[in-house]
């Protein structure tokens, strides 16, 4: 298990030895709903509730931990522990009773920090999350597998907090850059080719069958059609070339109507079955 030097450390027993380990890939924020400091959150783990996150912070910047970060605590439903073994880091936040106040400067310091620390020390990525599994950085109502009953926490006024400052910051003090010079910070070759190839944004062709109803499409889609309507060309380029080489090849030999038809025929079948296994093969681009 690991613990974050800059928190205090209040183990949570049995639950620091007795739940199982994770490999954390996620850290998830809270607000607690009460205006309570780590000791005042640690004791509602240990007496009130079989429930706990892995960190608690009050408004001046204290800082609490209770389990490692590499032991499953129980804040965020779903993304507690995964089959694979992943799992979230969680954060509660001291906060009004109706969550609806902004985190201090002292708590965005102190959650700066702990984002740093989690991004070295367990290589979370530099990114929000994409989906409920999607490793990155992310608010408790963010996603629906998060919470079994729904939730909106951590407040509108904290989560427009971790968009605008919180999230920037931690991404630019583990990099050194501003935010504006790391906005893909964290994104890898794959998300680059979603993000490009995948987004409904082409307007789709006039002939499209189903134009109406589906306006745009993906640059994937527009390329494979594309790719469809080129070797259907071909094969009846190759298949008027193969009639035109087989009559020429008939002119003046004497034979009969049919016997030219059946030929023909077959010089067209031969050349299209050729294109099409061409194409199956991959030997067409």
């Amino acid at each position: 298990m690991a613990w974050y030097p800059g928190a205090k450390k209040m183990e949570l027993q049995p639950e620091s030895d007795a739940q199982a380990a994770i490999r954390p890939t996620q850290f998830i924020v809270h607000s607690v709903v009460a205006p309570w400091d780590e000791n005042r959150i640690y004791a509602y783990w240990r007496d009130s509730t079989n429930l706990e996150s892995h960190f608690g912070l009050d408004y001046d910047g204290s800082l609490g931990q209770y389990i490692g970060t590499e032991t499953r605590a129980d804040a965020n439903a779903g993304a507690n522990r995964r089959p694979d073994g992943t799992g979230a880091v969680s954060i509660e936040t001291a906060s009004n009773t109706k969550a609806s106040d902004a985190w201090t400067p002292e708590q965005i310091e102190q959650m700066v920090r702990l984002g740093v620390w989690l991004h070295q020390r367990h290589g979370i990525p530099l990114r929000v999350c994409r989906t409920h599994d999607d490793p990155g950085f992310g608010y408790h109502s963010m996603f629906s597998q998060w919470s079994t009953s729904g939730t909106a926490c951590p407040g509108a006024a904290r989560i427009r907090q971790f968009k605008e400052v919180v999230f920037p910051a931690i991404v630019a003090r583990a990099t050194g850059k501003t935010s504006e010079e790391d906005s893909m910070a964290g994104m890898t070759k794959q998300d680059i080719f979603k993000a490009v190839w995948e987004t409904d944004a082409v307007t789709a062709p006039d002939t499209a069958a189903d134009r109406k109803t589906n306006k745009t499409w993906q640059p994937q889609s527009y390329l494979r059609d594309i790719g469809n309507r080129v070797r259907a060309m071909d094969a009846r380029l190759s298949a008027q070339s193969a009639a035109i080489a087989k009559l020429a090849g008939l002119v003046g030999s004497g034979v009969d109507t049919a016997t030219v038809v059946d030929a023909v025929e077959r010089a067209i079948e031969d050349a299209v079955v050729k294109v099409s296994v061409e194409v199956t093969n991959g030997t067409e681009s």
